[in-house]
């Protein structure tokens, strides 16, 4: 009888976003390849249900998620703190398991490479950021990219020109995220009715989890001027906070009250019907104002066959061919931002045309298939057939 194969996943975030959505799909590639993922999140959240659901095995486990506000001496002691005991939890769960493999997911989980590199297993790390900063964080993890990775995967070109200067060993290979296309497709006909947006306004829609880099507060400025000349429009915001940013999403919504949005934008928050949402949406918008690696919600815009607007912000350039699938706007440019959008909001067949050429995009040069053959040939470079 074959002996069961088990590897380590290590997940930055329980939230169903890009990265969430992203470790869903390699989890199911390993599995089908024969091996046993156990995946250890930080904290509860709607990612738990969802493995749980999937059969995978799952333990909760503070893994002392590295962000930017702790780089500070009182929050540098205090990662250090919860690292240590993270790592002993990982001593504890591999004398249950015997791991042959980690993967870790993002650059915030740290304590994987240590690990792994102290027990001398080999170490997947998987690259969604660019950091353009602090330094000091910046070097360090690039230190331990060189220890303890040979080769990342990197989610973007981006990402793999913001990287590659930083490295003396380790290689990173790009492999660009993929997702399952199927619900995308579908047209939902009355979505803006199901949930509860004006069917008689045109939906300019933006998705992100909120902080301080994905824009939300740059995309109500351009709303405040759109609603000038386009009284027809309706903007919608759908994400929740990272925990620590609660206070952008209440600086969001004394704006909304305030600046007379109150009946011109909706805020969803977290949504689990981001197809149906998209369905009911008429232009997407991805105001990022800090390098973003490769926002999966661009795939999912692009699939549902909405024109996007993006910045020109790390991997999105990549994803959005400028006036084909969509435009590109300089970060931080309302008045651009401005500009674009009218284009859009004037010109149906114009919207219609870049939705059609970005489905198409996405279903030949991102489809899941081909992540899952990079995935599968990436895993068998680290790891022994049996």
């Amino acid at each position: 009888m074959a002996k069961s194969r088990y590897v380590l996943f290590l997940q930055s975030s329980s939230e169903l976003y890009g990265s969430g959505k992203i470790i869903l799909q390699v989890l199911g590639i390993y599995r089908n390849e024969g091996l046993i993922p156990v995946v250890v999140l930080t904290g509860p959240g709607p990612l738990v249900g969802e493995l749980e659901s999937e059969g995978f095995i799952v333990r909760i486990q503070n893994l002392g998620i590295l962000r930017r506000k702790y780089v500070n001496p009182t929050g540098l002691l205090n990662r250090l703190s919860k690292n240590l005991n993270a790592y002993r939890f990982l001593d504890e769960l591999h004398h249950e398991f015997g791991f042959e493999l980690v993967y870790s997911n993002t650059l915030a989980v740290i304590v994987g490479a240590y690990w792994a590199k102290r027990n001398c297993l080999p170490h997947i790390w998987h690259i969604h950021e660019i950091l353009p900063g602090p330094a000091p964080l910046v070097k360090l993890l690039a230190k331990m990219l060189d220890s303890s990775t040979s080769s990342p995967i990197v989610v973007s070109n981006a990402v793999s020109n913001h990287w590659k200067s930083k490295l003396k060993l380790a290689k990173p290979e790009v492999i660009h995220n993929g997702i399952p296309y199927d619900e995308f497709l579908i047209a939902y006909p009355n979505a803006k009715s199901e949930i509860g947006l004006p069917v008689d306004k045109l939906i300019i829609t933006m998705i992100g989890r909120i902080n301080p880099g994905k824009g939300q507060l740059f995309f109500l400025e351009i709303a405040r001027t759109i609603f000038k000349t386009y009284p027809q429009c309706h903007f919608v915001l759908v994400g929740d906070p990272f925990p620590g940013y609660e206070h952008i999403q209440e600086e969001i919504r004394t704006i909304i009250e305030k600046k007379e949005l109150k009946e011109k934008v909706t805020d969803l928050g977290f949504r689990t019907d981001v197809p149906k949402v998209l369905a009911a949406s008429d232009i997407f918008v991805l105001p990022s104002i800090l390098p973003d690696s490769f926002p999966t919600v661009i795939l999912e815009a692009m699939a549902a066959g909405k024109p996007v607007v993006a910045t020109r912000s790390g991997g999105a350039a990549e994803m959005v061919l400028d006036g084909e699938t969509g435009f590109l706007i300089p970060i931080g440019d309302v008045d651009k931002g401005v500009r674009t959008l009218s284009k859009l909001i004037e010109n149906e067949a114009l919207r219609l045309a870049l939705g059609k050429a970005g489905r198409t995009r996405v279903l030949k040069e991102y489809s899941l298939e081909a992540f899952e053959e990079k995935i599968k040939r990436h895993l068998w470079q680290h790891l022994k057939r049996n």
